[in-house]
């Protein structure tokens, strides 16, 4: 999707963190606004053309509203509770229509994996994720605040905390409070007391440590009216152990998927979690060169995020030239066996120790939630959202979960009723493997699956609004 910008965003300036570093002055607050600014607007007729264009509007709908889009470069705290800066997107709906000015609900909303290190939520001219967002959230009413994320776009952390609950969840709610305080400053919108969270894919494990954070440690600041994480590896102790259960690699593709050892994408975001684990703990390894083969070695510790392509990264030997990425172990793989080994014999093994503690089968939400994930996922294993529902079950808590390719009779109403439709259009356009021949299988479930269950999301929140 494209649509015009008006104005470049602010580059950091060299000055940002005075105060954080080689000063006796305090840091700025957690929140705090170091630099925010109008970064563009989509105009309805933009957005319409974009998703006319990409084939999203058949879930999205026509855009309701204009979008302005502002970025916000806010302070907030890495791991270790030291100052360090990232930045967030925000999304504002604007226009005549009633849906589109006055106090609106805001969606707080996590992106999925990326190994890009400039990636940026509020530039929608390049950013799939953003567009998406825009196009099905901002331009049908809500504001939306989209954090890049600390170690993305202007952010000063050297390295991202990948699917680090605690810090990640902290960084999102800086990220709502310095969009906020921006909105109430710059009179460019404002925020109702509801707040919707939702993210997909790592996004999902985000959006769902932040609804438990939030109710944890800040109800008095924020109450969440309804979260919905998408496609997340919520179980992610299970997830892991799974992964790093052997060195068996993938033979072939479509619906076996699901059962393989090592999931699609497992040499990106390996050495993304090892390295935030290990600056988050300083437990996982003595150095990096014991935990990945040659000819890769401890240059991979450093190696994500980047500005090369994922494409880049094989063909000059940065990673194993596997197109699916699951080359993780045995003779050519990433990882060395005297690592993967002592995660299933040493009972304080730091992976491990750090598996368990960003699970997130620990806590009872008290706001409402739904998931949405694809049975025939190959990247997230689906039972991350099964297994979820299970234990919020046991709590006494119900969950809906709408499986993009399964059954969607267990969703009650109205909301099971848009199950069963949005389920049955993924399927028609995405048709699972069979005998005929050029019919795809399932390897882009995980991908595909996301605006489809935004259109799920959307609907469920919808019910929620004021």
């Amino acid at each position: 999707m494209r649509f015009q910008r008006h104005l470049s965003l602010l580059p950091l300036a060299a000055a940002l963190l005075a105060g954080c570093g080689g000063s006796t002055d305090a840091p700025p607050e957690r929140g705090a606004i170091i630099k925010a600014q109008l970064a563009g607007k989509a105009t309805k007729a933009a957005l319409d053309a974009g998703t006319a264009a990409s084939g999203l509007q058949a879930l999205s709908g026509l855009a309701t509203c204009d979008v302005d889009i502002r970025y916000v470069l806010y302070m907030t705290r890495d791991p270790a509770g030291n100052p360090a800066t990232a930045s967030t997107a925000v999304f504002v709906p604007s226009g005549t229509d009633a849906a589109c000015s006055g106090a609106r609900p805001t969606l707080l909303y996590a992106h999925g994996t990326t190994i890009t290190k400039t990636f940026n939520m509020a530039d929608i001219v390049n950013n799939d994720e953003g567009s998406l967002v825009a196009a099905m959230f901002a331009a049908h009413g809500y504001i939306v605040v989209a954090p890049n994320y600390l170690g993305y776009d202007k952010s000063s952390l050297d390295y991202h905390p990948y699917l680090n609950a605690e810090a990640q969840a902290l960084d999102m709610v800086d990220g709502l409070r310095a969009a906020k305080a921006h909105l109430a400053e710059a009179a460019a919108g404002t925020p109702s007391a509801q707040l919707f969270i939702s993210g997909y894919s790592q996004g999902g494990h985000v959006a769902m440590a932040t609804h438990k954070v939030i109710e944890r440690d800040y109800s008095s600041e924020f109450t969440v009216t309804a979260s919905a994480p998408m496609s997340g590896p919520h179980n992610l102790s299970k997830f892991i152990a799974q992964i790093n259960s052997g060195p068996s690699v993938c033979a072939g593709f479509g619906s076996s998927d699901v059962n393989c050892t090592v999931n699609a994408g497992a040499t990106l975001f390996t050495p993304l979690l090892l390295t935030a684990y290990q600056r988050s703990y300083g437990n996982l390894y003595s150095s990096a060169s014991d935990v990945y083969q040659d000819p890769y070695g401890a240059a991979t510790e450093t190696l994500l995020p980047t500005n090369a392509s994922a494409e880049e990264l094989l063909t000059t030997g940065k990673l194993p030239a596997d197109a699916t990425f699951r080359k993780l172990f045995g003779t050519g793989g990433l990882i060395k066996e005297s690592f993967r080994a002592p995660y299933f014999t040493d009972a304080n093994n730091g992976f491990k120790k750090a598996a368990e503690v960003n699970s997130l089968l620990n806590w009872t939400p008290k706001g409402q939630m739904a998931l949405c994930y694809s049975g025939a996922d190959p990247t997230v294993y689906s039972y991350n959202s099964t297994d979820a529902q299970a234990y919020f079950a046991g709590q006494g808590v119900m969950v809906p979960a709408l499986d993009v390719r399964g059954n969607t009779t267990t969703i009650a109403g109205t909301l099971g009723m848009a199950a069963a439709q949005v389920a049955g259009g993924f399927q028609m356009t995405y048709p699972a493997a069979s005998a005929a021949v050029g019919t795809p299988g399932t390897e882009g479930d995980h991908g595909a699956a996301a605006p489809f269950c935004s259109a799920f999301v959307r609907g469920y929140f919808q019910a929620f609004v004021q």
